[in-house]
């Protein structure tokens, strides 16, 4: 690093906020550097997203093999999964066995919220305030704040006015909510609530779904994981990591022939690749065809496909049709993998409420009231999602070269290059940000890839004696123009999903993921690297 004077020096060569999958795997690599680092996470412990969401049946949605880090050959060999599927409590027990492993810990302070970061154009160095009234100046600034880590609480008319408790999913408490004998309501059918309505209906007395958009999803098929799948990993699992980064999303699948056209597939071969895909669990059929994302006509067979399912499941037909989607195509929202979600509503306690016919007016000191009736509940479940991508940045008062606001720069949606670093807004670097695959891929490939890049980064800027690096705007422009390009070439458009921002009122409506794929994103990287950090200025 560049030496300069006492007073212009930071503490700290590289600042970290958040301790979750990309917070601590970038501590790791930064400290096997010899950069002095530290991280900062808002939580009472590790574990980012998996640290906050312990609602009911919180799970990941990954196969827990390959959601999981791949860094260490020690730390894969000697990790134990249980299940296909790994609930929160594991996922969380992992994080904390990585931070002991690897003795992260002394380089994190735990319960401190980042308030502002302000890039100082003297030292060429960020200046960060926390809630505990520190200030910290770090040469480079790294956001590890994860993509969905800001709840979205709904602004309903009279919550403060409520006799009962009221939770959301992403905020959840650490000690056990005891539901039996109360009658609940659970508003929201995303994942979260699709995870969480199955598990709170077998406890409660009675639960109330309030839901506004029906949802696509798919049976887990969760279940412990055999001897056998453990010892194939313990001998395959570098070379299954390696296919996997090879494919769009980064996830095995080894059992999904893809076939070009659902549409131009004989009916009986394509009905027995969706129903095997049914039975195997998870996401394989919309891994069934490779138009099932640009082509309304095939992607209409699949929905189709789903919502006989759910007519099969759901005994009461007009139950059934409501939670039918039809609305916008399969897979343009996050597509959910459940247990027993669809059968739940065979339940007797257990009420679908249709909240696009009957919206929610208000909440009340005994419930909540639509426009049809007043529902008295002892406890209110808010599953209402996040504001994703770009919410945890915005609670951040962060400012880049004179005094610029990222949230005014986003003000239109988000721009970035590659999804890693923000023109005006010199070492600052956003692990899985807006413009990366992030969300649309496997979380534990793209934050690795993310992280490595960064920490290769690092590297290069200490062997040239450079102090800043610095996204052009011409390549950021030509980088978000290429991401919506390639947005609008899919159905993702076509659905209002948190992809876009549609979830929060006012948001602008921006696809913010790149849906170009983890094998071309990831080359495209590398050849920006490999070019001396192309469309970067350094100094």
């Amino acid at each position: 690093m560049e030496t300069r004077s006492t007073e212009q020096t930071p503490e700290l060569d590289v600042l970290i906020v958040g301790a979750g999958f990309a917070g601590l795997y970038m501590l790791h690599r930064a400290r096997g550097m010899g950069f002095s680092v530290r991280v900062f996470e808002a939580g009472g412990g590790v574990g980012g997203t998996w640290y906050w969401n312990r609602y009911p049946g919180a799970r990941c949605d990954v196969e827990s093999l390959e959601y999981s880090y791949s860094f260490s050959e020690e730390l894969r060999k000697e990790w134990r999964w249980t299940e296909r599927y790994a609930g929160q409590p594991e996922i969380l027990q992992y994080l904390n066995h990585v931070a002991d492993r690897f003795d992260l810990r002394r380089d994190t302070q735990l319960e401190t919220t980042i308030q502002s970061a302000c890039f100082d154009e003297t030292s060429n160095a960020w200046t960060v305030e926390t809630d505990q009234g520190s200030r910290v100046t770090a040469r480079f600034c790294i956001m590890a704040t994860g993509c969905l880590s800001a709840p979205k609480v709904p602004d309903y008319k009279g919550l403060e006015t409520f006799h009962g408790q009221w939770y959301h999913t992403g905020n959840w408490p650490h000690e056990p909510v005891d539901f039996h004998g109360k009658k609940v309501a659970v508003i929201g059918t995303g994942s979260t609530g699709i995870q969480c309505i199955p598990v709170i209906a077998r406890e409660a007395a009675h639960v109330y779904v309030f839901q506004r958009t029906p949802q696509y999803s798919f049976p887990a098929r969760n279940a412990p994981l055999s001897q056998e799948v453990l010892e194939d990993w313990d001998r395959n699992g570098p070379a299954y990591r390696e296919l996997a980064k090879a494919t769009p999303l980064g996830f095995l699948a080894p059992d999904s022939p893809s076939y070009p056209s659902a549409v131009e597939a004989p009916p009986e071969l394509r009905e027995e690749l969706y129903e095997a895909a049914w039975q195997r669990g998870g996401f394989g059929i919309l891994r069934a065809f490779q138009d099932l994302i640009i082509n309304k006509e095939s992607n209409d067979t699949a929905a189709e496909f789903v919502r006989n399912k759910i007519r099969q499941t759901v005994r009461d037909p007009a139950v059934a049709e409501k939670l039918a989607p039809r609305d916008y195509p399969i897979a343009t929202k996050r597509p959910c993998a459940d247990s027993s979600y669809f059968e739940t509503f065979n339940r007797e306690n257990v009420t679908l409420v249709d909240t696009k016919t009957t919206p929610i007016q208000e909440i009340v000191p005994a419930g909540l009231r639509t426009t049809d009736r007043e529902f008295a509940v002892d406890t209110i479940v808010f599953a209402t999602g996040f504001d994703a991508m770009t919410g945890t940045l915005n609670k951040i008062a962060i400012r880049g070269r004179s005094g610029q606001q990222l949230k005014a720069k986003w003000a239109a949606g988000p721009r970035t290059y590659l999804g890693l670093m923000v023109a005006g807004f010199p070492n600052l670097f956003i692990v899985s940000g807006p413009g990366s695959p992030s969300v649309l891929s496997n979380m534990a490939i793209s934050i690795e890839q993310h992280v490595d890049w960064i920490a290769e980064c690092l590297a290069y800027l200490r062997h040239r004696g450079a102090t800043t690096i610095e996204a052009n705007l011409e390549a950021e422009d030509e980088w978000v123009n290429h991401v919506n390009e390639v947005a609008n070439q899919t159905l993702y458009p076509l659905a209002n999903s948190w992809y876009l921002g549609a979830n929060i009122p006012g948001k602008p409506r921006v696809f913010m993921p790149y849906i170009g794929g983890l094998p071309a994103y990831s080359e495209k990287c590398r050849d920006v690297a490999t070019q001396g950090y192309l469309g970067f200025t350094m100094a």
